[in-house]
């Protein structure tokens, strides 16, 4: 039995916290995954996991063996990722989770550039705006926006960009542009459903915090939806400066209320919990801070 990939399987499992679970992580077939833990647990001579209704629990022995084989994965994996990086050959899969907006905008148009300097490196990038989990789906880094929900998850925050009222140049002229955020109730709102979101906008200005409730017929819960609708001149909506950066440079979509403040949207790299970053996943978030950078987007990183 190859122990390495013993240690590997086991600490799937317990992650994962079924055989299922960890099949799909290591794309094994689940027979081969008992059957490894078993073969595992003879060696040992010990029982290492605990099965009930409510799944896969490890025993005192099982955790202790638990925490000591992730470690030593956690070396093998530092060695490795010291010599590949050493050799600036990045090789193999790179598994991304990314909002579907901002990847789009920003990540896909520069990602020849990235693939051109790592030519063995092959990419899945996972567009979908949900919160996945990391561990589950295989993913060696996610792109996430807003407040980080999980606090144990492994995150740097790494761009930062301006929360705005937007509305086409069309939807403005006919409807008129607010002065006061008092004036947004005379307007018809673009609600978006989902983290950050929501019928009531907060602004602030010179140290006083204003709270408005705006209405409107249309609530969306993707990103993707509510770019559309703004563009369709349906409406004002709040979005990162990312989500219209395009059309507020041409002057398509122009910002209002200018003159205050909406909390800012956050950008994090997101790694799996208990797992050290791979060299390809540190690779592609800098090659990320280096678009935000150049396009005068980044924000103060955050260890």
């Amino acid at each position: 039995m190859d122990r390495l990939a013993a240690m590997e399987t086991y600490v799937s499992v317990v992650e994962a916290g079924s055989f299922s679970g960890a099949a799909r992580r290591l794309n094994l077939g689940q027979p081969a995954i008992s059957k490894t833990i078993a073969q595992l647990e003879a060696r040992l001579g010990t029982r290492l996991l605990l099965r009930s209704t409510r799944g896969l629990t490890p025993t005192d022995a099982g955790q202790r063996y638990y925490e000591y084989a992730r470690r030593a994965i956690e070396q093998v994996d530092e060695a490795e990722d010291a010599v590949r990086t050493a050799s600036q050959a990045l090789s193999g899969r790179l598994r991304v989770s990314a909002a579907v907006t901002f990847a789009r905008l920003h990540v896909l148009p520069a990602l020849k550039t990235f693939m051109a300097r790592h030519p063995q490196l092959e990419i899945d990038i996972a567009l979908d705006d949900r919160n996945i989990d990391l561990l589950e789906d295989g993913t060696d880094v996610a792109l996430r926006m807003g407040v980080l929900d999980d606090s144990t998850m492994t995150a740097r925050r790494i761009g930062r960009s301006p929360r705005l009222v937007v509305a086409t140049a069309a939807y403005l002229a006919e409807a008129g542009e607010p002065a006061t955020p008092a004036e947004l109730s005379r307007h018809e709102a673009i609600v978006y459903t989902v983290r950050g979101g929501g019928e009531s906008w907060s602004f602030t200005r010179d140290g006083a915090e204003v709270a408005v409730m705006v209405s409107g017929r249309l609530r969306v819960s993707a990103a993707e939806g509510m770019r559309a609708a703004v563009l369709s001149d349906m409406g004002l909506a709040v979005a990162s400066a990312w989500m219209f950066a395009p059309e507020l440079a041409g002057g398509r979509v122009r910002a209002v209320l200018t003159d205050w403040t909406l909390p800012p949207v956050d950008l994090w790299a997101v790694f799996p919990s208990g797992r050290l970053a791979t060299s390809k996943a540190r690779a592609f978030v800098a090659f990320v801070e280096e678009i935000l950078a150049d396009a005068g987007h980044a924000g103060a990183a955050q260890p």
